[in-house]
């Protein structure tokens, strides 16, 4: 399903726009007027980076693995037993008052709910594809979106690094230089951990009243924020490309391209906190201000589970902190353990299915390109 550069044919592939007739033969479908950024062109040809001569991963022996890196890999598999079984411990522990909580769930409230974490979830690929498009040509929106959302399924391997792995060898599979998608999710990942801290600051009050040792997080805003600048971006990005031997970006990231990235962050955790908010109100405990509770504790959780990068997806860190959040709000115990796992079930259902969709829209594309 992964969309391959080498197989597709000539002609115009659905990218973001379309319009204005025929593109012209290998080159992505809705390229701006002239004076703009070309699109990529799709030729199956390698990028010139990525060549052997210019010190490309290919050339290079990929080495065996140590034994401490194979001892490293058995203890973080037991180290995510040991959380599962602490997980359904508590679960089991308390089947049939979770289990009450989850029945009384009502189905428009579910449909609701996982409406906002898709919607969510888009709404942040598209904050990644701004960073990409700005490092060089942009790469259409059908491609971008299954390089990351194809990708971010690297997330649930433990190591956060799977993930950026599998990004940059879609990337790499669609024309593009691997150090561009990797130094593009590192900008992003940076913006939207600003974007997180900027809305965990109305869960504070709850986060540090049980963990006051989570104030050192917000210690981090102020550093983020000048790292905003577009001209410390930039420098960053040609750091990541100089580490990988690479020529650095062309082009300087602009004022606009970061606050656009930024907005849509904020936007997308903005939804993920009305996607627990929705479920929290089932329980009838819930007020309409305890949606600016959800919103920082999911903002604050979704990037604090980053850095326990061992587990899966920020296993424990996030639910710890929606955990709190939700008795903040007044659930019971039973009921905050039953959103929370909802709630984490329908993040895996979200991404598995719009990672399914990106890859069967690039399919159908690839068909109707094909057919044209």
């Amino acid at each position: 399903m992964w969309f391959r550069a080498r197989d597709r044919p000539a002609g115009p592939v659905g990218g973001a726009g379309g319009a204005g007739g025929p593109a012209e033969p290998g080159v992505v479908a809705g390229a701006e007027p002239a004076g703009a950024r070309r699109p990529v062109e799709v030729t199956g040809q390698r990028d010139p980076s990525e060549s052997p001569a210019g010190g490309g991963e290919e050339s290079r022996d990929v080495p065996g693995r140590s034994r401490r890196a194979r001892l490293l890999a058995w203890a973080q598999r037991g180290l995510l037993v040991l959380v599962l079984a602490a997980t359904a411990w508590a679960v089991v522990g308390r089947w049939s008052e979770v289990s009450a909580a989850l029945v009384e769930i009502p189905w428009y409230v579910t449909a609701l709910s996982s409406a906002a974490t898709v919607v969510g979830i888009l709404v942040g690929t598209l904050a990644w594809q701004a960073v990409v498009d700005d490092l060089g040509p942009p790469v259409g929106l059908v491609r971008g979106a299954q390089i990351n959302l194809v990708g971010q399924l690297g997330k649930y391997v433990p190591g956060t690094v799977w993930a950026y792995l599998l990004q940059m060898e879609l990337g790499r599979r669609a024309g593009l230089p691997r150090a561009r998608i990797f130094s593009g999710s590192l900008i992003h990942l940076g913006v939207s951990m600003v974007a997180s801290l900027l809305l965990g600051v109305l869960a504070a009050p709850v986060l540090l009243a049980d963990t006051p040792s989570a104030a050192w997080l917000y210690l981090l805003l102020p550093v983020g924020l000048v790292a905003l600048h577009p001209a410390v971006l930039t420098r960053a990005a040609a750091l990541v490309f100089r580490v990988l031997r690479r020529p650095p970006p062309a082009e300087r990231l602009r004022w606009g391209t970061v606050g656009r990235v930024l907005g849509l962050s904020l936007t997308a955790y903005g939804l993920f906190g009305v996607h627990l908010w929705l479920l929290a109100s089932a329980s009838g405990a819930v007020t309409g201000w305890d949606v600016l509770v959800c919103v920082g504790a999911m903002a604050i959780g979704m990037n604090a589970g980053i850095l326990v990068f061992f587990l899966p997806s920020g296993a424990v860190v996030r639910d710890a902190i929606l955990l709190a959040a939700l008795l903040a709000a007044g659930l019971t115990e039973a009921q905050a353990i039953a959103f929370t796992l909802a709630s984490r079930l329908m993040f895996v259902l979200a991404d598995v299915l719009t990672a399914g969709g990106a890859a069967l829209t690039a399919r159908l594309a690839l068909r109707r390109a094909g057919d044209g």
